[in-house]
């Protein structure tokens, strides 16, 4: 029987302000998930995610938000997967936008990023990604 046992209609209500989204981050053997409904900009997302994995601290270095792991200095570079299935830096675009267009999160090395950013294409050299038109294209 479909629909069975029946949901009381606050609980439906209750979940459908929800966007439950997973955050990978490189290197890490479990996957987390995150309401994007729950923050209002990229700001209290960084932090939650620096509270949710606790070896992280935020870096805003030139502008550029990154998490360093405090044990060994390697620096992650949030990202996230959107509805067409590009990858993009978080802050391309405004937070409305995200919480609508993001399917995952994923913290990248930073190493591993060259490509995402617009304003590193011209720096792009090797098998590196470099986005082209919303498509992710090997230099």
């Amino acid at each position: 029987m479909v629909g069975w046992p029946p949901v009381r209609s606050s609980r439906k209500n209750g979940m459908k302000s929800c966007k439950y989204v997973k955050v990978a981050m490189d290197g890490a053997p479990y996957l987390r998930k995150v309401d994007l409904e729950m923050y209002e900009s990229y700001d209290q997302l960084l932090r939650a995610l620096e509270t949710m994995f606790s070896c992280l601290t935020i870096s805003n270095h030139l502008n550029e938000r990154k998490l360093m792991d405090k044990g060994n200095g390697i620096e992650y570079m949030p990202t996230y997967e959107d509805r067409d299935g590009d990858m993009m830096l978080l802050g391309d675009v405004p937070w409305k936008m995200f919480v609508e267009s993001c399917k995952r999160i994923r913290l990248m090395i930073s190493s591993e990023t060259i490509g995402l950013d617009p304003m590193s294409a011209s720096k792009c050299k090797g098998n590196q990604l470099r986005r082209i038109n919303g498509a992710m294209v090997r230099c």
